[in-house]
């Protein structure tokens, strides 16, 4: 029996599978991560390493953009970089943009404007949220690799109040001088002790604090040290960016057909 081309075609398309649409150059990673130019080692949980995160990712270098420059030169004429960075991600196939340094919260704006997809630029936009989950006398704090550079303004980017519990790890043997010196080797340690310090020092000059932020990227490694010796929720990029991603790639559940 002849068949004819029309019912060729009707056998050899199968309906139940959507037809597939292109535009991107990379498939299956919703997350695009703008990365500071840095050497220092980025251990598990540092947002920088790939390991840390459950789906895909992809990175973009924005060079010249130092630790040092991003957060106590407060990125200057970097702006134009992370733009045409994040641009790149978008192109490749990013549907989501964040950043591996909290004090670019000073960018969200202009960041979020250009792309037109959600972008996440710190750990620091959290902080509205946790505040609402705290009871009325409880006021959220914040850790930061240098107390002395994150400034109103950086509060002001995302429309935080000034009046926010601050303490920095740039007082310590090694978390702040490894990370902002851009340092080869980090004693995983002594960062680690850096930290708990920095939470115990926050907990002693503002007991109405009921749970800690960590601005700096690099310190969600230590997230869950910190949680079990100040006995409060601690709150980090990392699990800010799976909720992100969530909304990029939210979970697909069976459910009974109709």
């Amino acid at each position: 029996m002849d068949v004819n081309a029309a019912d060729m075609n009707a056998a050899e398309i199968n309906p139940a599978l959507p037809i597939a649409q292109g535009g991107k150059t990379i498939y299956g990673a919703a997350l695009g991560i703008l990365m500071l130019e840095a050497r220092f080692p980025r251990i598990p949980g540092d947002m920088g390493h790939a390991g840390t995160w459950p789906f895909p990712v992809l990175y973009k270098v924005v060079r010249g953009a130092s630790p040092e420059r991003v957060v106590r030169q407060r990125a200057d004429g970097l702006l134009d970089a992370f733009l045409a960075a994040a641009d790149e991600l978008i192109r490749d196939g990013a549907d989501g943009i964040t950043t591996n340094c909290g004090f670019l919260a000073l960018f969200q704006q202009q960041l979020a404007a250009h792309c037109r997809v959600p972008v996440a630029s710190s750990a620091l936009l959290q902080l509205p949220l946790i505040q609402a989950l705290l009871p009325p006398d409880r006021q959220v704090g914040i850790i930061t690799v240098d107390s002395a550079s994150l400034s109103q303004d950086h509060l002001a980017a995302i429309g935080l109040p000034a009046d926010i519990p601050i303490v920095g790890t740039e007082n310590g043997r090694e978390f702040s001088r490894a990370i902002l010196g851009n340092e080869l080797t980090l004693n995983v340690a002594l960062a680690r002790a850096d930290l708990l310090q920095a939470g115990q020092d926050l907990q002693r000059r503002y007991p109405e604090v009921g749970a800690v932020l960590l601005e700096c990227t690099n310190m969600a490694p230590y997230s869950a040290d910190l949680q079990a010796a100040l006995g409060l929720p601690v709150f980090d990029i990392v699990n800010f960016i799976n909720w992100f991603h969530a909304g990029l790639r939210p979970r697909r559940f069976r459910y009974p057909e109709a």
